[in-house]
């Protein structure tokens, strides 16, 4: 027995994984794969009985994977990401949250007859959207910075205020028959908002100055983290019961915003750990849905999830945002956008099941109905995000810049053709001198290693489409196009040869060019570039082809002494010269070419 739980665990964890993988590679939430993995594994197959499973423990790993995860993600929110646009945020999940909990409670009531109070509960659960599904859908929508960092403010914020609610109205809800319900609520939420802030910032606060202070070996940052949080949400909610989630995301924000406290490596190993506990918790709860009581819901449930997305969150960006500075397309696009998560999933399952134990009846409609607004949301909204933000001009442009792994001077001669031709340039190196030469010819840098966490997290690929690798390291420049080869295409990949990669066996050269391009031409290296640019005097110039000059002509005049970089269309679009394309350019078009200014026409 302890065997085959053991394999189904092992099991549940391979295929979190494998969605994840395939919502990556498709450019969609995780959560629609791993919802239709837990469906498939639990109603359709009954392979998975997430109570059998995990018995008694299933409710509390819930708890504490959803603490980390917000933790997790409360990591992330640096007040300086939303500098004149707090207000909107805090309209968001205050007055927002408001209209969002009443409208659907209003329309759950009208169409279940449900008690006031099972609506308001249920009206607090879908009032939250959540990191695990935001995050997913903003890079594939791709959406202006205010947009982008209000909804992810907004997603991670409101979970801990949405459980919050839920927990008040669920203390009503029990406080009911002794007819001091309102009393009892107004107190539970008092103590719930003092534990939570007051833990949750001394707890920041003095985890800060520990790592400040370098008081821990960093080898124990990531662990001792980890205990701390599980402490503290242990602790908070043996205080005062639920409040364990403002608790940890009140410390998230306390130690994202001190200064002078590094969370790189914290955040590395607390991201790795979000996703593996987002693919679980979905699996499993998805495997405990029971189809017969979504049979029940009937048809009442698309009226539900109208309101919700055609009601409720447009009313609620409207209030929200009245006299901010966002535009009426930005105010569009974020009433459209608010799929809902696991948060909302954990917490219907959670007091489902004890309602009913309260002799609620309706309870049980709770989990198949919060799930019918999951599905709908992030379906829905992941289809057509994308498409929407594109009619309202808030989505940002098509890929048009290059990132350049380099900041030499072959790089920074590159760099400047292509920001002079109007294309987003950003240099990426680890030799600080060589930042700084960029940087003081006015050219977007990144000071860091192309490939690491870091640059994962801080790299600003918005507009970013191709890679060029002008780096002398050809391992570097190797390791650059395999890393980003999966995020741009193998396509947009291109790498300057080294002198090195000339004395490679021709077999190994024809594996790796079936990976990426190389670039100008076959006997061009890096250290030609440099030794034209630096001895013998070469020019960077730009060529316009017409209908008497057209390209053979020019390779008659120039012969060898030019080294065609790119060839830009009358529309602006850019190809770039490399072994395996093949490019003609036609009248009309510029050569931007590195030239021997001895061979230079008279009419270029």
């Amino acid at each position: 027995m302890l065997i085959d739980k053991v394999f189904i665990l092992a099991a549940v964890v391979f295929t979190g994984v494998l969605c994840q993988w395939f919502a990556w590679r498709v450019k969609l939430p995780a959560i629609l794969f791993l919802l239709m993995a837990g469906i498939a594994a639990g109603p359709l197959t009954g392979t998975l009985d997430s109570d059998a499973l995990f018995g008694d423990l299933l409710f509390p790993f819930i708890s504490l994977s959803v603490a980390v995860i917000l933790f997790e993600g409360s990591l992330t929110l640096s007040f300086h990401q939303i500098a004149g646009l707090g207000r909107v945020v805090r309209n968001m999940i205050s007055f927002g949250v408001m209209v969002t909990l009443l409208i659907t409670a209003a329309a759950t009531r009208l169409v279940f007859d449900f008690p006031w109070g099972l609506a308001l509960l249920f009206g607090a659960i879908t009032s939250v959207t959540g990191p695990t599904v935001i995050v997913p859908m903003l890079r594939t929508v791709r959406p202006t910075a205010a947009v982008a960092n209000i909804l992810r403010w907004e997603g991670i914020v409101i979970d801990p205020i949405g459980a919050t609610l839920a927990v008040l109205v669920y203390e009503f809800i029990l406080a009911g028959s002794t007819g001091n319900a309102l009393g009892h609520t107004i107190l539970a939420f008092g103590k719930l908002l003092g534990i939570g802030l007051l833990l949750g910032s001394f707890s920041g606060y003095f985890y800060g100055i520990i790592l400040r202070r370098h008081w821990l070996p960093e080898f124990l940052h990531n662990v001792t983290t980890l205990g701390l949080v599980v402490m503290v949400f242990a602790l908070s909610n043996s205080i005062q019961h639920e409040s364990g989630l403002l608790t940890v995301t009140v410390m998230g924000i306390w130690l994202a915003n001190m200064k002078d406290v590094s969370l790189e490596e914290i955040l590395d190993f607390k991201e790795s750990l979000s996703v593996l506990l987002i693919s679980v918790l979905f699996i499993v709860l998805a495997a405990r849905l029971d189809f017969q009581r979504f049979i029940h819901l009937g048809w009442q449930v698309v009226f539900i999830f109208l309101s919700i997305q055609f009601l409720s969150r447009p009313l609620s960006i409207m209030v929200s945002a009245l006299g901010s500075k966002l535009s009426w397309p930005e105010r569009h696009l974020l009433a459209w956008i608010a799929p809902r998560g696991i948060v909302a999933a954990a917490i219907s399952a959670l007091f489902a099941i004890r309602l009913e134990a309260a002799g609620y009846l309706e309870a049980e409609l709770l989990v198949p109905l919060t799930f019918s607004v999951i599905i709908g949301t992030v379906v829905l909204q992941s289809a057509t995000a994308r498409f929407i933000a594109k009619r309202l001009g808030v989505a940002e442009p098509e890929p048009r810049g290059f990132l350049i792994i380099g900041a030499n001077l072959v790089a920074r001669t590159i760099a400047k053709v292509l920001q002079d031709a109007g294309f987003r340039v950003l240099l990426v190196d680890s030799n600080w001198e060589m930042i700084s030469k960029a940087r003081m010819e006015g050219m977007e840098t990144y000071y860091g290693e192309p490939v690491s966490e870091h640059a994962d997290r801080n790299l600003d690929l918005v507009g970013i489409g191709r890679l060029l690798a002008l780096s002398p390291r050809g391992a570097l420049n190797t390791l650059s196009c395999m890393h980003y080869r999966m995020e741009l295409g193998t396509t947009a990949i291109f790498a300057i040869q080294t002198a090195a990669d000339l004395e490679m066996i021709e077999d190994r050269k024809a594996v790796s060019r079936q990976q990426w391009r190389v670039l100008f031409g076959p006997e061009i290296t890096y250290t030609t570039l440099v030794k034209l640019l630096t001895q013998d005097g070469w020019e960077v110039r730009s060529t316009a082809l017409s209908e008497t000059f057209d390209f053979s002509a020019y390779q008659q005049q120039y012969g060898p002494g030019a080294i065609p970089f790119f060839a830009v269309t009358p529309k602006g679009k850019i190809e770039i010269f490399s072994v395996e394309d093949k490019l003609n350019p036609q009248p009309g078009w510029t050569i931007i070419s590195l030239i021997d200014p001895n061979s230079s026409p008279t009419n270029s």
